[in-house]
C-alpha cells in the first residue's frame, strides 16, 4: 500500500525519531538527561485541577460538545485577551477554541491552501509550519531570520520575492527557536505588508507569558483583524501541554471559514476540561510571576552549561528555550548535539531541525529541574 502523495517530502517529526533513539540508549543504562523538548514539567494551578475533578464527576458532562467550544471558555478567552493584550474580541464570533494550537495550524492550511499556493514560513521556525503547508498541497517560501536583523523579517527581501502565489504568512513572536521578543513597530510593518499584498498573516503566540513581562498580541495593532488571525495556547503559559487547549482568534469571517474544516475533523473538547481551562484563564500575574521565578533560575543553569560548551548566546531571549550559536570546531548543531549525547549522555536540540538558518545553532529547553541541569553540567564536564 502506497501512502498518499501529500506525504511526499514530509518525514517523521524529528523528536519522534530521536526519542526512540533515546529510549534505546536508556535501555542500555545510559539514563539520558533530556534537555531537548519544550514540554512543561511543572503542574497547572491546583484550582484548575480541582475544577476538572469536580466537573468530571457530574453525570451530564460526558457527551459531544459544541463545535465552537463552550460559551464559558469562549468568554474566558475574550476576557483574557482584553486583560492581558488589550484586544477586544467577540466571544460568540471571533474566538474558536482548539484541541491544542498545533491542530489549528493544520486547520488553517487545509482551509486556505490549494495545490501550488505559496506560504511564507520563518527560517528558523517551528517545523510544523512547513510540514502542514506541504501536506495541504502548498509550497513553502522561507524568509530568513538573521541575528544581525534581530531575528525579524527583512521587508526589503520580502518585497523582492515573487509573492504572486502567496496566501499565508506564518509569524511567531516571541519567536521560537530564537527567543526574539515581539516588536510593535515590526508588527505594524507586517500588517501594512499583508494589506498591500492581500496576504493573511497567521501569528502563532504560545510563548508570550514565559519570561516575558509584557505579553503582546499582533491583534492589538490597529487594523490587524483585517489581515491577521492569531493562534494561542495554554500549553506553555499555564503548564497544560497535555490538556490540549488552544484558541484561534480573528475576524468572524475567518473563524467561520476555519470552522468549516475543523467541524469535519473533530467533535470538540471534553466539557470539564474546557471549564477547567476557563478557570486557568482567570489566574493573575502572581501565577505567571511564580512560574517565571523558576524558569529564571533554570535559565541561569542553561547559561552555565552553554558557557561550558563555548556557545554564544543572548541573555535577552524570552520563552522556554535558550538559543545559542555553536562554538568553532563543530560542523553544525547536529555534530555538537551528537557529541554531547554520545559522550555525556545529555540530549540537546540541533538548530538545523528548525530550518537551514539554524544549522549553526543549538537549542536547550528550560523544562527540567535545577538538579537535572546540574547533572547535565556535571556530565558534560566529565565527558567532553
Amino acid at each position: 500500500m502506497e501512502v498518499a502523495k501529500r506525504l511526499q517530502g514530509v518525514g517523521e517529526y524529528y523528536f519522534s525519531q530521536k526519542l526512540r533513539e533515546i529510549d534505546e540508549l536508556n535501555k542500555q543504562g545510559k539514563n539520558i538527561v533530556n534537555l531537548g523538548i519544550g514540554s512543561p514539567d511543572l503542574p497547572p494551578h491546583p484550582d484548575v485541577v480541582k475544577v476538572l475533578f469536580e466537573e468530571a464527576q457530574k453525570p451530564n458532562v460526558h457527551g459531544y460538545q459544541n463545535y465552537k467550544g463552550s460559551p464559558v471558555l469562549r468568554k474566558a478567552f475574550a476576557d483574557w485577551y482584553q486583560k492581558w493584550y488589550g484586544v477586544s474580541l467577540n466571544a460568540d464570533t471571533e474566538i474558536l477554541p482548539l484541541i491544542g494550537s498545533k491542530e489549528g495550524i493544520m486547520h488553517i492550511c487545509m482551509t486556505y491552501l490549494n495545490e501550488g499556493d505559496a506560504v511564507l514560513v520563518p527560517n528558523p521556525g517551528y517545523p510544523t509550519y512547513r510540514s502542514n503547508v506541504t501536506i495541504a498541497g502548498g509550497v513553502c517560501i522561507n524568509y530568513d531570520l538573521k541575528e544581525e536583523n534581530n531575528s525579524q523579517p527583512d521587508f526589503d527581501a520580502l518585497e523582492a520575492t515573487d509573492l504572486s502565489k502567496v496566501k499565508l504568512f506564518f509569524v511567531n513572536y516571541p519567536q521560537m527557536p530564537t527567543g526574539q521578543q515581539p516588536d510593535k513597530e515590526v508588527f505594524a510593518k507586517l500588517i501594512a505588508f499583508a494589506r498591500k499584498h492581500s496576504i493573511l498573516i497567521v501569528h502563532d503566540n504560545p510563548y508570550s507569558f514565559v519570561l516575558n513581562d509584557e505579553p503582546v498580541s499582533l491583534l492589538s495593532i490597529e487594523g490587524a483583524k483585517d489581515v491577521v488571525i492569531e493562534l494561542n495556547s495554554l500549553s506553555k503559559s499555564h503548564n497544560m501541554a497535555g490538556w490540549r487547549v488552544g484558541v484561534l482568534c480573528g475576524a468572524a469571517e475567518r473563524i467561520n471559514e476555519v470552522l468549516r474544516f475543523k467541524s469535519n475533523m473533530d467533535s470538540g473538547m471534553f466539557l470539564p476540561l474546557q471549564l477547567a481551562a476557563a478557570k486557568a484563564l482567570t489566574l493573575g500575574k502572581d501565577w505567571h510571576d511564580e512560574v517565571n521565578v523558576i524558569y529564571r533560575e533554570r535559565r541561569e543553569k542553561v547559561f552555565q552549561l552553554l558557557d561550558l560548551l563555548g556557545a554564544v548566546y543572548s541573555k535577552n531571549q524570552v520563552g522556554m528555550f535558550v538559543w545559542a550559536k555553536i562554538p568553532a570546531g563543530y560542523k553544525d548543531g547536529y555534530a555538537i548535539a551528537d557529541d554531547v549525547l554520545y559522550k555525556a549522555n545529555v540530549f540537546i536540540t540541533p538548530g538545523g531541525i528548525f530550518g537551514s538558518a539554524g544549522n549553526e545553532y543549538i537549542r536547550i529547553s528550560l523544562c527540567g529541574s535545577v538538579e537535572r541541569f546540574d547533572e547535565a553540567i556535571k556530565r558534560i564536564k566529565a565527558g567532553l
